[in-house]
């Protein structure tokens, strides 16, 4: 995780959150301390370490962090995260931001470990695609991560994927592949999403770096990935559920991409509990 992207992105959050002053808040001083605990509400993945002691340093004076679990590692209902102390005020504004950051990031984690464990495959890898929160998906891609699935592109400009559209527009699956290697040169991998068996040839023909068997049955993967030469990477999406994860997994595609992974997930309940010091 980029470190100095990550403090940009928390303080235009905070400043979202809090804007000229925390209302609330300003019933306190700034000598009355004390400490804020982490408490997981439910089971799951954490993911949001980072968050916690970089989101907290921003705000809170003379802060001490202690966090009692690492990204990746599995939680229990009732265990304590992490305790942070500070002044009341900073603690409290910065608690919202923090909390909804690590919340989602837990919930995404999570459901990536049961895809994950779902497939239980030694050869097929879960991974995730870009339909992440606008302003959020160096993070969301992370907790993926810490998951144990893997990441898609990062975006439009670090892999080239040629569409329906783009293809449409170019003229052919040859054409836009061609056109694609020319413009961005031989460090940059090339895919081509295919939805018929000729596109599927064409696009190994044109020497694509992957093909995406998109809104494909298992069954028809099982036929067509017989012809794509072991150089190719595959890859499956489009509509892919839980349920469905094992028959994919069995056609022995290499990647299955998963939107719901980031697109309709649900937060990892936490709590925050403060306590004043005397």
């Amino acid at each position: 995780m980029n470190k100095i992207k990550l403090q940009q992105q928390l303080k235009q959050f905070f400043l979202e959150d809090i804007g000229d002053r925390d209302l609330s808040s300003s019933i306190f001083s700034s000598e009355q301390t004390g400490k804020l605990a982490l408490i997981a509400k439910d089971e799951g993945i954490f993911c949001g370490e980072e968050i916690i002691r970089t989101g907290f340093s921003l705000l809170v004076d003379q802060l001490a962090i202690e966090i009692k679990v690492h990204d990746g590692e599995w939680i229990e209902k009732g265990q304590l995260l992490a305790v942070i102390k500070g002044t009341v005020a900073d603690l409290l504004q910065a608690e919202r931001v923090v909390l909804n950051l690590v919340q989602r990031m837990s919930g995404i984690a999570t459901k990536t470990k049961e895809a994950v464990t779902l497939l239980n495959s030694d050869h097929t890898k879960i991974c995730d695609t870009r339909k992440t929160t606008p302003g959020l998906r160096m993070l969301e891609k992370y907790a993926v991560r810490c998951g144990g699935g893997g990441n898609h592109r990062l975006g439009l400009y670090d892999a080239v994927m040629l569409k329906d559209n783009h293809i449409a527009f170019a003229g052919s699956i040859a054409k836009a592949v061609a056109a694609a290697r020319d413009n961005v040169g031989h460090m940059v991998k090339i895919e081509v999403e295919v939805e018929t068996r000729a596109q599927m040839l064409e696009a190994v023909e044109a020497q694509a770096d992957v093909i995406m068997f998109d809104n494909r049955t298992p069954e028809e993967i099982n036929m067509w990935i017989k012809e794509v030469p072991d150089n190719i990477v595959t890859e499956a999406s489009g509509g892919i559920t839980l349920e469905k994860l094992a028959s994919y997994g069995e056609t022995g595609v290499d990647y299955i991409s998963l939107g719901f992974l980031t697109h309709s997930i649900t937060a990892l309940d936490i709590s925050a509990k403060v306590t004043l010091n005397k």
